[in-house]
């Protein structure tokens, strides 16, 4: 190693040159050639290995090698020869300066440690990609999980370097760091809530990427297009982003419409408001005009045996329309309505269907349908709604029956 550490000594020495002279420009001029050899070194091994992956990433059927291509995980593993090579060779190059030697190893110290964590974290994004693109975990918020490996290697990776700066212990580092939580705390505020809501998130299954969510505090409603450890990004359906915190997720309520998208239909609730005072009994003569529908013609006819059966039986006063047993137009429409939603070619026949009278409000008597539509999309769904509802307000007045509308008048100048 003297020889080779004195190459350039006896041609400085013929120069001229005082002793300590000799051996700094020896030194610099090794320090030179160390430098080419480091750069040519770490050239050729990045062009052979980056080479060789995308070779191998043509013949693979996998898609794993080229999310490492894609996140240059070849040439950063291509960094370590070059840093190799130099920890090799620096002893020779300072042979005659041990004091820089001390200096150096910390250099290269902090340097490896940097170099580790960014390999590392190229492996880590081509997991994060190679994940998404699996069908199981499509819907995982792999990018949260990712980021808390992330997080962990981060704060490994400078807390061996200020070891390596300070020579402080790592255990009294971390003692150190221990005593400082209340600071990092504060700092770290919304990077640990988020890594705790990721986690419950997770574990509970709550959201998942691809789920529709409503959240009202935040404007958001739409589809989850990304969970990581600080946000959740939800598309809106006018295309616009909301990002909402992660640890909203855990602290504040929102909607998510998994279940209904899971299940066979998507609800309908909605009221039609009925003028209280256009309710009424009906007369022999009205039920038979409403006989004429063909959808309750059946129910009329054995409604009005039973009806009158009953009030025969009893000797019931049927000069009063009042006393016995008696059909209403709001029942008979409330039956008309159920027998209809029913029979709409739309609407899950497998789940709930109902047809029912709410309490009575200061604008009118809701009759509410409730059941599902078989179609879950919004817009056929909407549609499939605004058809129940048309036909439903255009047959209101075959039942002598009226909708509550808030009147209006004319302001008139004096």
């Amino acid at each position: 190693m003297e020889e080779i550490s004195h190459y350039f000594c006896d041609y400085f020495f013929d120069l001229g040159l005082s002793d300590k002279a000799t051996t700094f420009f020896n030194m610099l001029a090794l320090l030179i050639i160390l430098c080419i050899i480091i750069f040519v070194s770490d050239f050729i091994a990045r062009k052979i290995l980056v080479r060789a992956f995308n070779a191998y990433a043509k013949r693979s059927k996998s898609n794993f090698d080229d999310f490492l291509v894609s996140h240059k995980a070849p040439r950063n593993i291509a960094h370590l020869v070059p840093l190799f090579l130099t920890i090799r060779l620096f002893p020779v190059v300072f042979y005659d300066y041990p004091e820089f030697e001390k200096f150096i190893i910390i250099v290269l110290k902090v340097y490896g440690i940097l170099l580790s964590i960014w390999i590392l974290r190229s492996i880590l994004r081509t997991l994060e990609s190679y994940f998404k693109t699996l069908p199981r975990l499509k819907d995982k918020p792999i990018d949260s999980y990712i980021q808390v490996v992330m997080l962990f290697v981060w704060i490994t990776g400078f807390g061996l370097c200020f070891v390596v700066l300070t020579g402080i212990p790592l255990w009294t580092f971390f003692t150190t760091l221990g005593a400082a939580s209340a600071i990092l705390l504060l700092i770290f505020k919304d990077t640990i809530l988020g890594f705790v809501a990721s986690i419950q998130v997770a574990i509970n299954d709550s959201v998942r990427i691809g789920d529709w969510i409503t959240m009202d505090k935040y404007g958001a409603d739409g589809d989850v297009i990304e969970i990581n450890l600080s946000t959740v990004q939800v598309q809106n359906f006018d295309m616009t982003i909301t990002h909402i915190p992660t640890y909203a997720l855990i602290s504040d309520s929102f909607k998510n419409w998994r279940g209904m998208q899971a299940s066979g239909g998507r609800r309908i609730k909605r009221s039609l408001l009925i003028k209280a005072n256009s309710v009424h009994y009906l007369s022999d003569d009205q039920v038979k005009k409403l006989k004429e529908i063909q959808l309750i013609t059946d129910y009329l006819e054995h409604r009005e045996k039973d009806i009158k059966s009953f009030n025969t039986n009893n000797k019931i006063d049927k000069s009063l329309l009042i006393n016995g047993r008696n059909l209403t137009n709001l029942g008979v429409f409330r039956k008309y309505l159920q027998t209809y939603i029913e029979n709409h070619s739309a609407i899950n026949k497998d789940m709930f269907i109902m047809v029912r009278q709410l309490a009575p409000t200061p604008q009118g008597l809701p009759l509410e349908i409730y059941a599902f539509s078989s179609d879950k999309r919004w817009e056929n769904y909407e549609y499939i709604m605004s058809d129940i509802f048309d036909h439903a307000i255009a047959a209101v007045p075959y039942f002598d029956l009226e909708l509550y509308e808030l009147s209006t008048g004319a302001i008139q100048n004096n």
